[in-house]
């Protein structure tokens, strides 16, 4: 008989004691469909940004939600926001975590329609604070304007670049010039005086004020200055999904967002202890965890027309900036359950 140089028939003892030497669970493993086998093995690979803003995500992982769901969650440490969604746009990951450029996806989306659903974001303000402007601990800046003719650096990505621009721009400090730099170096150029200014997200500012090398100049910029009233939702993070992962496992997908829903509640609830998740996936540790304001998080299901409202004003920005080749409508980027 012929044999595939790629598929060899075995000798019929060999088979015997491969069967055998499996035991029960190899028998039945073999028995499976191969269905059942590509489901067990399914790998759902979510990307995040190592900022205070997944704070559902770390917790759901660490709490084991995703786990108790039947679910292998790959965890994807990522340098930017911008990164997430162009490896989810390619297909190397199939979602990201809180704290994800909001804009980012939306530019994801705007080059290839239909693409992400957003089913959590991260409103954030002056209360539930997550953006910041910061200022060296000795610097003399008082407010915005102070800033003007200044270098001020941003973290990397167009979201980021952009909103630290308007900020300036409407707070009065023109001619600054903004800078692109890692999160994870904010704190050390603002103390090295490389810059005189850093827009940044948390833990950052806690990290800088910690130690005893930054200030912060003001909390919940991108609510005052971009939408307007200190107090606005800016949802200026997403969780997501891809379209296409939904699509091909809407099973799994439904499992993964209420398992993400437990690690939402579970900040919620218990705030205090949810803290400790941000050791190892952001850049601050141990006791010093308990010092970093959380944002605030809304699910798919608890979007207001208020929410939508602020939302898109946020969006809008962008389109009127350039930065969005046509209007992007946030009501079709969210998940519908």
């Amino acid at each position: 008989m012929a044999r595939s140089d790629t598929h060899p028939t075995l000798p019929a003892p060999a088979a015997r004691r491969r069967v055998l030497q499996a035991g029960a669970a190899g028998l039945a493993v073999l028995a499976a469909p191969a269905l059942v086998r590509a489901q067990a093995s399914l790998k759902i690979r979510i990307g995040y940004w190592p900022i205070a803003a997944g704070l559902p995500f770390y917790a759901a992982v660490e709490q084991g939600y995703f786990k108790s769901a039947g679910l292998d969650v790959e965890v994807q440490r990522f340098a930017g926001a911008q990164q997430i969604m162009e490896a989810m746009l390619s297909d190397r990951c199939d979602g990201s975590a809180n704290g994800t450029g909001s804009a980012n996806i939306a530019i994801g989306e705007i080059a290839a329609p239909g693409s992400f659903k957003i089913f959590c974001s991260n409103p954030s303000n002056a209360k539930n604070v997550l953006d910041q402007m910061l200022v060296p601990a000795a610097s003399t800046a008082k407010t915005m304007a102070d800033l003007k003719g200044k270098r001020v650096a941003s973290g990397p990505g167009i979201q980021n670049v952009t909103l630290a621009k308007t900020v300036l721009e409407r707070g009065g400090a023109t001619g600054a010039t903004v800078v692109e730099l890692p999160i994870g170096q904010h704190v050390a150029s603002l103390a090295a005086g490389q810059v005189d200014g850093c827009y940044t997200l948390e833990p950052t500012g806690t990290i800088g004020r910690l130690n005893g090398s930054t200030r912060v100049l003001e909390s919940g910029v991108i609510a005052k200055y971009v939408l307007g009233d200190p107090m606005a939702p800016w949802f200026g993070g997403s969780a997501s999904l891809t379209s296409a992962f939904i699509r091909k496992n809407p099973g799994a997908a439904k499992k993964f967002i209420a398992a993400y829903g437990q690690g939402v509640a579970f900040v919620r609830s218990k705030p205090a202890e949810a803290r400790q998740y941000l050791k190892g996936y952001t850049a601050i540790e141990g006791p010093l965890t308990a010092e970093v304001p959380l944002a605030a998080y809304t699910m798919y299901n608890e979007f207001t027309p208020a929410d939508v409202a602020y939302f898109q004003k946020f969006f809008d920005l962008f389109s009127e900036k350039g930065i969005f080749s046509s209007r992007l409508m946030v009501d079709t980027m969210l998940y519908k359950g």
